[in-house]
């Protein structure tokens, strides 16, 4: 990483180690802190150029800032925002840069594209259809939708747009219905598919940073809780166990750091998502009773893997793929 990069990790760490708390987030009836993401935004973490408003940050930065929010499990706009950033820098049209100044200056943005195999049908620019499983839909206040041919922006308070938040198990995530009913919208221009290697790319880097940080607590407990008068991290066993979520952990950055195009892309998304969730498993097994607690926040790490592992398609899905270009 670059002095620049090394310097906007920390001062993303150093943010949420004093303003993060996962659970008030959650209570909140917008599932966030909305200081927070304000500061976020004024850091300068969203991939927005300087001139529609943002810092000149790159993907590369974005990542970063999404690992550090991975780590602490922050309820947070980034990832939708980011991809809806993206998305409008893929196209040369001063619509975009309107909407991109306005992300810019911390509007929520989001994306829904038919991920999940989900039918969006346009005619004469009207939508009808129901995308799930939409990143902050039922808060965004920036609503682009696809479907698949083209990119639309939709205003998200018409009559034939209804948002629908929708509960899962992992409460740090927010997830909305979309149903789209002969909704008007505006074409921006031609959707491109290397979105959803971004998306993949965001995620996997988000999934890196929550399982460093389960390893990590997971060390710390072990060194700490004692049986037979000895603490339980120094039995050899439980070391090796430690050492393969170490691998796991490594490997799965090495895996996010290389995505390049759609191949790699893919490979992130399987292996991030399946190393993440042995390493959170296995932060339950060596925790004990106290992970299955609502005081801990191991149960939290295990459902942010399984969530995680299911957005923009299971790792199952993304096999398939890469075996078509075999």
């Amino acid at each position: 990483m670059t002095p620049e990069q090394l310097a906007l990790r920390d001062a993303v760490r150093s943010l949420l180690a004093k303003h993060s708390d996962i659970r008030a987030a959650i209570e909140t009836p917008h599932g966030y802190d909305k200081d927070v993401w304000a500061r976020l935004c004024d850091i300068g973490v969203l991939p927005i150029p300087e001139r529609y408003g943002g810092s000149g940050a790159g993907l590369a930065e974005t990542r970063l800032a999404l690992e550090e929010l991975g780590r602490t499990l922050t309820p947070s706009p980034l990832l939708a925002s980011t991809i809806a950033a993206k998305a409008l820098l893929s196209l040369d049209d001063e619509q975009s840069g309107r909407l991109l100044r306005r992300i810019a200056d911390g509007a929520i943005a989001t994306l829904a594209w038919p991920w999940d195999g989900a039918e969006i049908s346009a005619v004469n620019d009207h939508l009808d259809g129901v995308q799930r499983y939409v990143l902050d839909g039922d808060l965004a206040e920036i609503l682009l939708v696809s479907d698949g041919v083209h990119l639309y922006e939709v205003d998200p308070d018409q009559p034939g747009v209804s948002r629908d938040h929708t509960p899962t198990m992992d409460q740090t995530r927010r997830l909305a219905t979309l149903h789209l009913t002969n909704a008007a919208a505006t074409r921006l221009g031609p959707w491109s598919p290397r979105i959803r290697d971004v998306a993949l790319a965001c995620l996997s880097a988000e999934q890196v940073g929550a399982a460093a940080r389960a390893l990590e607590l997971t060390v710390e407990y072990t060194k700490t809780r004692v049986q037979f008068g000895k603490p339980i991290g120094s039995f050899q066993a439980l070391k090796h166990r430690m050492a393969d979520m170490h691998v796991l952990v490594e490997t799965a950055r090495s895996a996010a750091l290389a995505v390049t195009d759609e191949v790699s892309a893919a490979v992130a998304k399987v292996y991030c998502s399946e190393a993440f969730f042995k390493v959170a498993a296995e932060m339950v097994q060596l925790h004990g009773g106290i992970a299955i607690t609502w005081e801990h926040d191991a149960h939290l790490y295990l459902k942010r893997a399984h969530g995680s592992g299911q957005l923009f398609g299971s790792p199952a899905v993304h096999l398939e793929r890469l075996r078509a270009k075999i």
